[in-house]
């Protein structure tokens, strides 16, 4: 984000006004998400499980979180982070997706097929609903 550039060279300078604090989280954040993208879940797991306890409320980071362990095979951590998810934002996309997916790797479609018409509702035809959508047949549901 424009903040997060803005705010690295206040954290580089180890400046203690509090500030940065947050940078720090949306910069760990940035790199947990990078190791995530780049496949090495491992390496991102820890980051993410400290980013989502100093910042409880940080939404994204318990999807990425819940996507991390869906991808290490840890089914219930990964539905456990989807529902703090989901609690602190019940409509966010990425959280209906990847919860979507995970009823189907679970043995759950009816279930995944209510996420896929939340997505339908809220956001048409938008790149989590499309995702979704073609998970489903592919499960053979």
């Amino acid at each position: 984000s424009f903040f997060s550039i803005l705010a690295a060279p206040v954290f580089a300078a180890g400046s203690d006004d509090g500030s940065s604090a947050a940078s720090s989280t949306e910069a760990s954040y940035a790199d947990a998400k990078a190791l995530v993208a780049a496949g090495k879940y491992d390496e991102a797991l820890p980051a993410l499980e400290v980013i989502t306890k100093d910042d409880p409320k940080n939404a994204d980071a318990w999807n990425m979180l819940g996507f991390t362990h869906r991808m290490l095979g840890h089914m219930e951590e990964s539905s456990q982070a989807y529902l703090v998810v989901l609690t602190i934002n019940p409509n966010h996309l990425g959280a209906l997706e990847y919860q979507g997916e995970l009823f189907l790797q679970t043995g759950k479609p009816d279930q995944a097929k209510a996420n896929l018409a939340k997505l339908q509702g809220l956001c048409g035809d938008c790149e989590e609903y499309e995702d979704l959508q073609k998970a489903v047949p592919a499960a053979g549901v």
